[in-house]
């Protein structure tokens, strides 16, 4: 049995990055491994230390705002954020929080193996060293599971460098999207392997143990968008009356919660992540720009439709994320890349240790 910790996105209130990380830890726990997660929420401090050390756009400082300007008006999205809190409480093992590098290596000293993912947490866009493991003693073994870089375009140099010195003691390397292996190998030099997300190691009856109910009401389209966009509501609007579906709307955005008051539709306000998955699961059709509202939908058979959030000429696209997906079901059923996924952990996790 290895001593395992696990850093990825926990704080960003996003369903995906809170079920995968559930899904990472569950699977290598299944394995009879000791498995927690580093808890790390950056403080203001280590925010802006990192944006001036990778050179990110502070454009990131204004999204963030945008959020939290959402949760400032909405009591449904401050609701959503304890329910995080609470779905964590009861599912994951967590270490104290961690605010900077230092804690996390103060939090990592008694893990064997430390391994980053999944999510987006390697997308040049919002670059963090954190993520790449930086901090950890060196007698660690370093493992990335489906690491995600999110784009298919080559970023610029000062992160090509940096990633390149930030991987390059890694035990092994396995990312989300063929894309990204080939970024990467472009960038690096170092082959990774293509793994499925951790959402998808864990089968429908896993995730109906711990999903919650379906909305009350008559059947219903879904509307889940992380993006805003006015065709988005078009598109809902075309679906609603060519199905006659009533619409519920899972709400991240502002313009979200103004398109449902403006359109009467039902708002599933202040819903934690065992709501979303009941919500996906018995939706008669889900419609979004998600890439775990897509994953979540294929593991429960919910027909779904999909929109694309991004311009392809826009050299910060993550379509690809979607693309890769859906190209790779073609190619392999969901339950081949499963065991492709639980093989790699467990083969990576039962290497000898570093040194």
């Amino acid at each position: 049995m290895a001593r395992v910790g696990v850093l990825t996105f926990l704080h960003n209130q996003n369903y995906g990055s809170s079920l995968q990380a559930y899904a990472l830890q569950r699977v290598i726990r299944e394995m009879g491994h000791d498995c927690v997660h580093l808890d790390y929420e950056p403080d203001r401090r280590e925010k802006v230390i990192n944006l001036v050390r990778t050179r990110n756009h502070p454009k990131l400082i204004l999204e963030g705002l945008r959020k939290k300007q959402v949760m400032t008006d909405q009591a449904g999205a401050r609701r959503k954020r304890e329910l995080f809190s609470e779905f964590y409480q009861k599912h994951l093992r967590l270490t104290a929080r961690c605010r900077n590098q230092k804690e996390l290596r103060g939090q990592s000293r008694d893990r064997e193996i430390l391994i980053c993912g999944s999510d987006q947490i390697w997308n040049p866009v919002w670059l963090n060293p954190a993520y790449f493991l930086t901090f950890a003693p060196k007698e660690t073994v370093k493992l990335a599971y489906a690491a995600s870089l999110g784009i298919r375009r080559r970023p610029a140099e000062q992160k090509v460098r940096q990633i390149r010195r930030w991987t390059a003691d890694f035990q092994d390397i396995s990312v989300r999207e063929e894309e990204g292996a080939e970024l990467l190998k472009e960038m690096t030099g170092r082959q990774a392997e293509v793994m499925t997300d951790p959402v998808c190691l864990l089968t429908a009856e896993e995730w109906s143990g711990i999903a919650g109910p379906a909305p009350a009401g008559d059947p219903y389209l879904l509307c889940y968008f992380i993006g805003e966009n006015r065709q988005y509501w078009e598109k809902t609007e075309a679906l609603r009356n060519r199905t006659g579906l009533r619409v519920v709307v899972l709400p991240v955005t502002a313009e979200s919660y103004a398109e449902a008051e403006k359109r009467r539709y039902t708002l599933m306000d202040g819903a934690g992540p065992e709501d979303f998955l009941g919500a996906v699961q018995n939706a008669a059709l889900l419609c979004t720009d998600s890439f775990h509202g897509l994953a979540f939908a294929t593991i429960f058979g919910t027909k779904t439709e999909i929109l694309r959030r991004y311009r392809e000429e826009d050299p910060e696209s993550k379509n690809s994320r979607i693309d890769h997906f859906l190209r790779r079901l073609e190619a392999k059923p969901l339950s081949v890349q499963r065991e492709e996924g639980l093989r790699w952990l467990q083969t990576c996790l039962s290497k000898p240790e570093k040194g």
